[in-house]
């Protein structure tokens, strides 16, 4: 029986299988088989006449865990399968707690707190010590205490690093040692743990009784731990506590594949594994059975260039296959529409579903223009491990700001803004507010604008903070027919204090909050400007912007469609496979992440995001890099991703980077559009200037609600308002003089040169122009004269447009 398990493996993976006689580590290449090993592993043990209840099996997912014993039961029969101690981390240490509780001061009986109760209890805390909720957000306070847990810094520990304290001195939470103390006695005293608890409390039972660890060591005669690469601190520290004298321990992972350093995972685990265990023995599963060898071997190129990492080939035997597919485009709407019409032509071609192809990006906020492009293509997606764009929070709040200003009657969206951010009115003065409204047939507008004829007896404070709410909201109204959308949309947002909320922490929750609001205003202004191009100048504002979104948010009902487009971010890609994987947004400022570029250890730890993106590939991996996106309120010009360098150039191609000597001129810019080989043939490609300098620290930019939210850095710049660039900016923008300042300024550097206003006479049907945002087009059509002069253009990748040419930003190719 045992042989005919072993059969079904290949050299590697039964060599790997075999070996029971001392500390393994298993190194499992991308797509190499890893879960069949450690299945097949533990089958073998029990088939050995090992029992069930002295195997220990760690994984990271549930759904990894009972997909193991679903395996293991079709191998040695349910009966054993379900006699495993075999689950996640925590689930495996909550049963072993709950058996030695009264040891560390609880009850078998203790409540396990998950994120939403341990954030409850922090903020009643901090409201308790008086501190300002501002500065001591619950989320931020609990990410640090967290990653203070995953490191065994406990709070007696906190209260005393000296280097910890000073780092909370400098990000204004002193107090952070005082919250710690507290936060765990209270749980405590609620007879309570945190998720991080059942680690720590776990580590804290094995070190300070020796006959709890020695009787749970003896139990666990074999221990198996998956996905070893992602492990913490804590994590390690268990393991090594319950084998450090029988030895018997595999860990099956990945260096290659070690991507969640921001919440903790150590790759120094698996990197360290042979020096912490002198005597383990090293098997290397580097056969991939999921992807065509030129994807594995483009994916190995990349990874060459790490320094920190396991020696290893993985290789593919299946079908030689495609290279990658490198797509240098003018902007996220031209990306957007490029990767669209491919997975239209692909799926076409090869008769594929929906759900054979995803796309990945760095960041949540980049799913904005794919969704809106899809939805105009009636291309049915799934927004995987998160809310599509327009559901999350931070934007919803928005947009609930904006549907009040359009419609002060807006009942949902009073209630959800009028205490966001918080301004002192608690749910009693609302529900007064409701009450009332009721009783007297209005809106809870109408009743906040005659407080006291409908007899709201509020105290002189309260009804101040509603005054001045009324009082914001009333001047935005004001404004609707005056400033345009995205003008007026940054206004509200700062003004209403949105903005200073959303930045007032750098934690991985804050900065995608972050990354959100930024790509929000991004898809007002292009909304503005695209409104303008097609001379629709009269359509700009708030109302035109709100049906716009409301056509987009309506994500809420099920199509029916079982087959859906996937988009996700890469991270939550791991362990996922597709036939076609697009990877978009390859450039400097978003992958590698900015705040990873001057950092060699997150710096390869970006490169092994991309190495994971890549791998989820099995015939076709097409990646995707702008030149021009939309950011703090200027149009930047951007670089491509050094990474893109690092794939050895046998394994990828660039559109357009084999041009002939005799190909026209139009057949030249429509394929290399912006030099894309010139670019990835450098010495070394460099991050931008513009962006280097123009970035702010996370967490810093926009923190000062008076801030203009469009400059992070903007001291003055002289501008003569007599020259005749000056004079031609101002007619091209319709004589708003902010927004031509605006486009000036950069902290005294110009961001990207305005096209040139062409010479109205000069264009004819047939020219080709390169528009900045819509890419490279053929005019087709010119009519009207002077300032209503429009052309119809043809764009490669983005259909035809009529552009107002007053507004419309190209520049002549031919």
């Amino acid at each position: 029986m045992t042989e005919n398990i072993l059969a079904q493996l290949n050299e590697s993976q039964r060599k790997a299988v075999e070996y029971c006689d001392g500390p393994e580590l298993v190194i499992a290449g991308a797509g190499s088989g890893k879960t069949r090993v450690l299945t097949y592993k533990i089958a073998y043990l029990l088939q050995k006449g090992m029992n069930p209840w002295n195997i220990l099996a760690l994984t990271f997912t549930n759904k990894a865990a009972n997909e193991m014993k679903e395996r293991i039961g079709s191998l040695v029969g349910n009966s054993q399968a379900r006699e495993l101690w075999m689950g996640t981390f925590h689930s495996i240490f909550s049963r072993i707690l709950r058996r030695e509780a009264g040891l560390l001061g609880y009850t078998p009986a203790f409540t396990i707190y998950d994120e939403t109760d341990s954030r409850s209890l922090l903020k009643a805390i901090i409201k308790e010590m008086q501190l300002d909720d501002k500065a001591y957000k619950p989320a931020s306070v609990h990410h640090r205490i967290s990653m203070a847990k995953n490191h065994l810094c406990l709070a007696q520990q906190y209260a005393d690093d000296r280097d910890m304290l000073e780092q909370d001195k400098r990000a204004n939470m002193s107090e952070i040692y005082r919250i710690y103390s507290i936060y765990q006695n209270r749980l405590q005293q609620a007879n309570a743990m945190d998720f991080d608890d059942l680690l720590t409390n776990t580590f804290t039972l094995f070190r300070e009784h020796q006959s709890i660890r020695e009787k749970y060591a003896e139990r666990f005669q074999y221990v198996l731990v998956d996905e070893y690469q992602d492990t913490n601190y804590v994590q390690q520290q268990i393991v090594w506590l319950l084998t450090k004298e029988s030895q018997k321990v595999c860990v099956v992972g990945d260096d290659y594949q070690s991507i969640y350093g921001f919440r903790g995972a150590n790759i120094d685990n698996i990197l360290d594994f042979q020096k912490i265990y002198k005597n383990s023995q090293l098997f290397k599963l580097e056969q991939n059975y999921r992807s065509t060898q030129r994807i594995v071997q483009a994916a190995n190129s990349l990874m060459k260039h790490n320094q920190q990492q396991i020696d290893k080939d993985v290789y593919s035997e299946n079908e030689e296959g495609e290279k990658l597919l490198l797509k240098p485009v003018y902007s996220d709407r031209e990306e957007a529409a490029v990767v669209v019409k491919d997975i239209q032509k692909i799926k076409r071609q090869e008769e594929c579903e929906y759900s054979d192809f995803a796309i990945l990006y760095r960041t949540n906020a980049q799913s904005r223009p794919f969704e809106e492009e899809m939805r105009k293509h009636g291309i049915p997606y799934r927004i995987y491990g998160g809310l599509s764009f327009y559901q999350r929070k931070e934007i919803k709040d928005i947009v609930a700001y904006f549907r009040l200003i359009v419609n002060p009657n807006d009942e949902e969206a009073f209630k959800r803004i009028v205490n966001y951010p918080a301004r002192g009115i608690g749910n009693a003065t609302i529900q007064k507010i409701i009450e009332s409204a009721q009783q007297n047939s209005m809106s809870l507008w109408g009743i906040i604008n005659s407080p006291s004829v409908y007899k709201l007896n509020f105290n002189k404070g309260t009804l101040s903070k509603i005054d001045g709410f009324r009082d914001m909201i009333t001047t935005f109204i004001q404004k609707l027919d005056i400033s345009d959308a995205y003008e007026l949309g940054k206004e509200i947002i700062s003004v209403s204090g949105i903005n200073a909320d959303i930045y007032s922490n750098s934690d991985p929750e804050g900065v995608s909050r972050q990354e959100n609001l930024e790509e929000f205003l991004n898809g007002m202004n292009d909304f503005v400007e695209g409104r303008r191009e097609e001379g629709r100048e009269h359509e700009v504002y708030l109302p035109d912007f709100l049906q716009e979104v409301a056509l987009l948010s309506d994500l809420d009902s099920d199509d029916g469609e079982t087959s859906k487009v996937t988009l996700m971010t890469i991270h939550s890609a791991k362990g996922l496979e597709f036939p076609t994987v697009f990877i978009v947004g390859m450039e400097e400022n978003i992958f590698p992440s900015p705040m990873a570029a001057n950092n060699l250890r997150e710096l390869e730890e970006e490169r092994r995001l991309l190495y994971v993106a890549i791998t989820r590939a099995e015939r076709h991996c097409i990646l995707t890099c702008a030149k021009n996106r939309f950011r703090y309120g200027k149009m930047e010009f951007d670089t491509p991703s050094r990474f893109l360098k690092d794939i050895d150039s046998r394994f990828i191609n660039i559109e357009g980077a084999s041009v002939s000597d005799k190909d026209s001129k139009w057949e030249r810019h429509k394929r290399m559009p912006w030099n894309a080989d010139d670019e990835l043939n450098a010495p070394y490609p460099r991050r931008s200037e513009r962006w280097q300098n123009s970035r702010p620290v996370a967490g810093q930019f926009m923190a000062d609600p008076k801030q203009k939210i469009t400059s992070p850095h903007q001291p003055e710049v002289a501008i003569d308002p007599l020259s005749e660039s000056f004079k031609q900016r101002l007619s091209r923008n319709g004589g708003n003089l902010k927004r031509v300042t605006a486009a000036i300024s950069n902290g005294g550097r110009k961001i990207e040169d305005e096209p040139s206003l062409p010479n109205m006479t000069s264009l004819r049907e047939g020219i080709m122009i390169e528009h900045q945002r819509f890419g490279l087009g053929r005019i087709i059509k010119i009519e009207g004269t002077g300032e209503n002069t429009k052309a119809t253009v043809e764009f490669q990748n983005t259909g035809t447009k009529q552009l107002l040419l007053k507004f419309a930003k190209f520049k002549v190719i031919s």
